[in-house]
């Protein structure tokens, strides 16, 4: 899969960037991110029926430490 591991290596090497870090660590990034979090973990809790809901709000935390300033 050349494909996928291109992708992968360019992703890494963007995320790599100053620029790039900097504007994933702004307080714009972090309403975002919470908006876009929060409606998956709606989303996803929607279709379990909850069932995993405890796991869904860890998973949404640890995504939530990764972006923004909170």
């Amino acid at each position: 899969m050349a494909g996928f591991d291109d992708i992968t290596k360019k992703a890494q090497e963007f995320l790599a960037d100053d620029k790039v870090k900097d504007a994933l660590k702004s307080e714009q990034a972090e309403d975002i991110s919470d908006k876009v979090l929060d409606g998956a973990e709606d989303v996803v809790n929607k279709v379990t029926g909850g069932k995993f809901a405890g796991q869904v709000g860890d998973a949404r935390a640890e995504a939530d430490k990764r972006v923004g300033t909170d």
